[in-house]
């Protein structure tokens, strides 16, 4: 059966970039850069997303172009005969199914804010009246099971139609109505009055507080933050890899979907940090940035109702494109493992990944008793933990060894397949750099998030 491919290239750097675009990387990205020094962290952050992001998103680009094949064949094409390269696959797929373990209750509540914007649900209510609703909207494990189930029923639906008539053609619309309210969110927020100092909170240099926090903490922030945003590790980027022609050299794709992904955390902060300011609210909140701090700078703006829309609409539009793109990585696997139809593939899973989704949804009120990784955590943080400090980094080791190593596919093999087409090529000179100080660099990440916080 003939290979499915996407129908164009800007289809291509879409979904891979709505993919590396998470909720993480929108509310994270911000304040992690303010407390960090602002355009100090920024220029750090950037560094290593050029010297650590881009090797490794092109390789997997060119392991999924190679082979044709979705992750749980791109090895068993590639690899040497006789090597078992090919175990890493088991632990890929299990990082998509994780991922969307607990990744579709988080989009579940974007979903959920902005419903609760649109009919009024935060208006009147002070800080501890949105911490309240939040924290009742968590325990309701009713409402919680709907928007996660409305969450991968509408995910599967759409592929189901298709890679270029479903998932291509959906993602495209909202990647560009994402883009399209980020810049009037923007500019909403930079209007306000007292937005110049969140400005210059978020984008000046600032030693003060880069020298309190510590250079080497912040030089690991960065790295962390470039490494975590693009999604590398598990194979999703590979699957869009196996999806598209070799007409464009792929280290020249990797840096538009890498541009693409920057622009929306850098414009991420200029939505939130601005408007904080100017309400005279907490920047450094955390994941409560998002649900309780930034209702109340809503409740405060002119328009707010209107503005709280539109912003969980655009982070319900990030949180979809994600679940999207690692949605059509499982099916694409299960298809070539299984020999299934795109709508047998999709009927099972939807089925199967709202009964693992539920342990998750319902951590916070019928399972709240379990404490995975010690009090006061839930089973989102375990599924997290696995997926982001063990399978991401570890992974991304792997397709860096093997694209580098005379035991794998080999840098010959890699740099062809990377080069063949126009545009941006890998040059040869940095052979030694991603056999040696890459994995190096991955490695410190690893053992980074293994340590006790």
């Amino acid at each position: 059966m003939k290979r499915e491919q996407l129908g164009s290239r800007l289809g291509f750097i879409l979904l891979s970039a709505g993919c590396a675009i998470g909720i993480g990387n929108v509310w994270k990205f911000p304040y992690i850069a303010g407390q960090n020094g602002g355009a100090i962290f920024i220029l750090i952050y950037l560094f290593f997303l050029v010297v650590m992001g881009l090797p490794v998103m092109t390789m997997e680009f060119a392991m999924g172009r190679a082979a044709q094949k979705s992750p749980a064949k791109i090895y068993k094409v590639l690899e040497p005969k006789g090597s078992k390269w090919h175990w890493h696959t088991g632990f890929a797929i299990a990082g998509n199914y994780l991922l969307m373990m607990f990744y579709t209750t988080v989009a579940g509540w974007m979903l959920k804010y902005f419903v609760d914007m649109c009919t009024g649900k935060f208006v009147g209510l002070d800080q501890t009246g949105v911490n309240d609703a939040f924290n009742a909207a968590l325990s309701n494990a009713g409402s919680e099971i709907l928007y996660m189930g409305i969450v991968v029923v509408a995910g599967f639906l759409i592929c189901m139609l298709g890679l270029q008539k479903g998932l291509e053609r959906v993602t495209k619309v909202m990647m560009i109505a994402l883009l399209a309210l980020m810049v009037v969110l923007a500019g909403n927020s930079l209007f306000l009055e007292g937005a110049g100092e969140g400005i210059a909170y978020y984008l000046l240099p600032d030693w003060d507080r880069f020298m309190a926090i510590g250079p080497w903490n912040v030089i690991v922030a960065a790295m962390n933050q470039a490494f975590f945003t693009l999604s590398l590790g598990i194979g999703s980027m590979a699957i869009f890899g196996s999806y598209i022609n070799k007409d464009r050299a792929l280290m020249g794709e990797s840096v538009n979907v890498a541009l693409l992904d920057t622009f929306v955390a850098i414009m991420a902060g200029l939505i939130i940090i601005p408007a904080c300011f100017a309400f005279s609210v907490d920047v450094n909140a955390g994941p409560g940035l998002i649900f309780v701090t930034l209702p109340n700078v809503f409740n405060a703006m002119p328009f707010g109702r209107l503005w709280g829309a539109l912003f969980f609409l655009f982070m319900t539009f990030a949180a979809f494109s994600t679940v999207l793109a690692v949605f059509e990585n499982i099916l694409s696997s299960c298809m070539d493992m299984f020999g299934w139809s795109r709508k047998k593939a999709c009927l099972i899973n939807m089925g199967l990944l709202f009964i693992l989704s539920l342990p998750c949804a319902l951590g916070w009120s019928v399972l709240s008793g379990i404490e995975p990784r010690g009090a006061g955590t839930t089973i989102l943080d375990l599924e997290d933990f696995l997926v982001s400090n063990i399978l991401l980094p570890g992974g991304s080791m792997i397709f860096v060894l093997f694209c580098t190593s005379k035991l794998g596919w080999g840098w010959k093999n890699f740099t062809m397949e990377a080069n063949e087409g126009k545009g941006l090529k890998v040059p040869n000179w940095i052979h030694g750099y991603c056999k040696y100080v890459l994995p190096i660099i991955i490695a410190v990440i690893l053992v980074i998030g293994l340590l006790p916080a």
